[in-house]
């Protein structure tokens, strides 16, 4: 399981979210530079539709590929109460045949991003990581050279904690704490639930940055 919100900022003001981020966090920023595969299931897997995500991270030495399957978001008034999104996640290390394999299995490539940016990884309570990245689709098939942003001039910014089915309680509080940090650059809530650009974000990047003296590492 994970805990998770979701939020947008303006690419302008990225740069202070990373001097905020920095002395929040504590620990370096690592680079970000994905290449995601969205596969859904062919009609021979049954008849209901599955969905995975092929992740191949370009920022190793050696690229380095991870299978993820997204569930079921947690239901019921208790769920629904919660500040952050309670869903099942599984996620296992896989080869680089991982692709060839999955076509086939039957699944059928839907779509392709390359996700650029920085993640900040570190412990506040409990683990917690923070991902700031551009979306980017290819114009050809696997052509990551040549990617162009999906959403100009807007980036996501994702927080995600693992969590149990024993300690979803803490990891919430957890992350919702921290996402208060935040606010005066973005508003984060659940995934699928737009809050759009904070009005207040120019003027606390405008000071962050004025504070810092526009150093982000």
């Amino acid at each position: 399981m994970e805990c998770v919100v979701q939020g947008i900022i303006e690419t302008q003001h990225v740069e202070a979210l990373q001097i905020l981020l920095q002395g929040l966090c504590g620990v370096p920023k690592d680079r970000v530079r994905v290449h995601e595969f969205c596969l859904k299931s062919g009609p021979n897997l049954g008849v209901v539709p599955s969905e995975v995500r092929l992740l191949c991270d370009l920022a190793q030495p050696t690229p380095a590929w991870t299978v993820r399957h997204v569930g079921g978001a947690m239901r019921g008034a208790g769920a629904e109460q919660l500040s952050v999104l309670v869903r099942s996640v599984v996620e296992s290390k896989v080869s680089s045949n991982a692709l060839r394999f999955f076509y086939a299995v039957g699944y059928k490539l839907d779509h392709e991003l390359l996700k650029i940016g920085f993640a900040f990884r570190f412990h506040r309570v409990v683990p917690i990581t923070v991902t700031v990245t551009s979306a980017n689709r290819m114009p050809k098939l696997h052509a990551v050279d040549d990617a162009v942003p999906l959403t100009p001039g807007i980036q996501l910014v994702e927080i995600t904690a693992p969590a149990a089915g024993d300690n979803y309680n803490e990891v919430t509080a957890a992350v919702s704490s921290f996402c208060e940090y935040l606010v005066p650059l973005l508003h984060l809530s659940k995934p699928g639930v737009s809050t759009g650009i904070v009005p207040t974000a120019a003027a606390a990047a405008s000071s962050l940055l004025s504070n810092s003296g526009g150093k982000a590492i």
